[in-house]
């Protein structure tokens, strides 16, 4: 019988622990949990490889901080780098956060060839191209995590407005992880039926700026860091998509080539993730308001990776 899956996850702090915490609960795969700070992933793993018996789950935990042991890994999530402060814009990290994915991505590209990265860190899209320069993997393998988390909050939000269940909801968005990101609402629904049909147009204008900021305000409020329980399972819901070959479509930053009219960067669009990766891009109709908007929101992207020169 074939052994289950691995995934390690770089960065030991709160998003990549939390993510460690829900590959282990779901059974998805066994987690190598990597962290420059000595102590950390030993300590998190050692805790939670104790819940375990509780919950039930049987898969192997390890903390480390090498590479040696995330040898053959099928999906690496690379969360590692500093978090915003409040203030603090995402570009601010931009230098400090190269540096630090950029050494990540080649530790993995030699200890796991074959491996699937999923970036977390900030400033999301501009990392993501940083990986796939510095990897030198295919273009379907290396996935930004953004657009999952957008579309959570404006579904969560959304729901809230309705007094509806969030199952009921789907939200649609496209463009850079950042205050230019591009919620589509006539593209969102609640079972099936568009929010615009649902909703006054200044209340759904409101729930669309809350996405676009919903990382600031929850920075905002914890103070001492960012968003981390949605950050880390929007990574998990995206490993799961390509380990168990579900085809799912999600939103995602992922390598542009023409696509949107955008060329030779990561931008978030919809992308169907299965077993090897990103397998298609889905492209749908937008307005000229809508495109206006996803141009410079792939501006935006394109200034940060200019000055990083990927």
């Amino acid at each position: 019988m074939a052994g289950r899956n691995k995934i390690t996850v770089v960065g030991a702090g709160n998003v990549g622990a939390t993510a460690a915490h829900w590959i282990a609960s779901k059974e998805l795969a066994d987690v190598t949990l990597v962290d420059i700070v000595e102590g950390t992933p030993q300590g998190k793993s050692l805790d939670l490889a104790q819940s375990a018996p509780i919950d039930g789950f049987d898969v192997k935990l390890v903390g480390t901080n090498g590479y040696d042991e995330t040898a053959d890994s099928d999906v690496v999530i690379i969360t590692a780098g500093l978090p915003r402060k409040p203030g603090m814009s995402r570009d601010d990290l931009l230098k400090t956060n190269s540096d630090i994915v950029g050494s990540v991505t080649e530790e993995i590209a030699k200890h796991s060839p074959e491996a699937f990265i999923i970036i977390v860190s900030n400033p999301l899209d501009a990392m993501a191209q940083v990986a796939f320069k510095r990897s030198g993997f295919p273009k379907n393998r290396v996935i930004g995590m953004a657009g999952v988390l957008d579309s959570a909050r404006m579904r969560c939000f959304l729901a809230e407005a309705l007094d509806v269940s969030v199952e009921n909801v789907t939200a649609f968005v496209l463009g850079g992880h950042g205050d230019t990101m591009v919620p589509l609402p006539r593209y969102s629904t609640c079972a099936g039926i568009p929010v615009t049909e649902l909703l006054p147009e200044d209340k759904i204008d409101a729930i669309v700026d809350r996405t676009a900021n919903g990382g600031a305000e929850i920075v905002g409020l914890l103070k001492t860091g960012s968003a981390f329980y949605a950050p880390s399972l929007g990574a998990v819901e995206m490993a799961e998509a390509i380990l168990k070959d579900k085809k799912k479509i999600l939103p995602c930053a992922v390598y542009l080539e023409g696509e949107y009219g955008i060329n030779g960067l990561f931008v978030g669009v919809p992308a169907k993730l299965g077993k090897n990766g990103v397998e298609q891009i889905i492209e749908i109709s937008l307005s000229n308001d809508e495109r206006a908007a996803l141009q410079k929101s792939a501006g935006a992207v394109q200034e940060l990776v200019d000055i990083l020169g990927v």
